[in-house]
């Protein structure tokens, strides 16, 4: 389901997704070689994660109240298409969040190892 999403995103919503990715594999470099460094990347690129993540999400909501307002016939719109468009960027959103939780978790083991904040 995830890979078939990400072949159907357009192409901020691919953008989104790469860099949330990218946050796992800096929290995993966290948790390998923890250093305040690391540390001091991976808060901005979660913040980027947080506010791309949520520009897609409105991105997408717009778009599928865009196609309701030029239904040509405004009592007539297919609430389940409706649906399912709205549930599109939703995805995105996830993902984005699904991969800060996973990279934050990196990122306590390298706490918890103690290579970051212990000074």
């Amino acid at each position: 389901m995830l890979f078939e999403a990400f072949t159907e995103a357009g192409i901020v919503g691919k953008l989104v997704m790469v860099q949330a990715f990218g946050t796992i594999a800096m929290g995993l470099l966290c948790a390998v070689r923890p250093n305040e460094r690391l540390l001091a990347l991976m808060r901005p690129l979660s913040l980027a994660a947080i506010f791309g993540g949520l520009c897609s999400f409105s991105a997408g909501i717009a778009i599928v109240l865009r196609g309701i307002a030029v239904s040509t016939e405004a009592g007539r719109v297919g609430w389940s298409q409706v649906a399912i468009g709205a549930s599109e960027p939703f995805v995105a959103l996830l993902v984005t969040f699904l991969c800060l939780a996973v990279a934050w978790l990196f990122v306590c083991i390298g706490v918890w190892r103690g290579g970051i904040g212990a000074g």
